[in-house]
């Protein structure tokens, strides 16, 4: 499945959706290009989702930017499973500034199980990951178990598609 949006930026595709599936038998990926993008492999210039999703915002199993979600987080702001950023928050956080999660790992300020970083588990962390971004980072930390809930639109949507009853087979 393929969409395009007419609109673009650039010579940049306002939305490109594209996702794989199989082609004369062989299963195609699909690489989507755009200021949002989505597929199983996702290049956006704002917003990314994929299972490699690479962007401004970008959530995917493997995510890369400045903003990321995903169960490997690589950018400016991650949460992941394994979160590596100047800000990291996940299961294992590897911060510059900062980081929280199980085992959290910064130069500076980090909470956690065990937390190595010149002010680990103390007031300053605390205060640290109170305020700004790295509050908010810290309050979705503290309600991950929400974004389980992501991993669950996609059959949301093939639902939808399967009870309009248009006689296509559904695998």
């Amino acid at each position: 499945m393929t969409y395009r949006s007419g609109f673009e930026l650039l010579g940049i595709p306002f939305v490109h959706v594209a996702v794989g599936g199989l082609q004369q038998g062989d299963r195609k990926r699909g690489i989507a290009r755009g200021w949002i993008a989505i597929g199983d492999i996702a290049f956006g210039v704002l917003v990314s989702v994929g299972g490699v999703a690479i962007g401004g915002v970008a959530i995917g199993g493997l995510a890369l930017g400045a903003i990321t979600l995903g169960g490997l987080a690589l950018g400016g702001y991650s949460l992941g499973g394994l979160a590596l950023g100047y800000l990291a928050m996940g299961g294992l956080a590897l911060g510059v500034e900062g980081a929280v999660g199980g085992a959290a790992v910064a130069k500076n300020f980090a909470l956690g199980g065990l937390a190595i970083a010149a002010h680990a588990n103390d007031e300053a962390a605390q205060k640290f990951f109170s305020d700004g971004a790295a509050g908010a980072g810290k309050a979705i930390m503290d309600h991950a178990e929400w974004f389980l809930l992501l991993a669950f639109l996609p059959l949301l949507g093939r639902s939808a598609r399967g009870a309009q009853g248009d006689g296509a087979p559904r695998p």
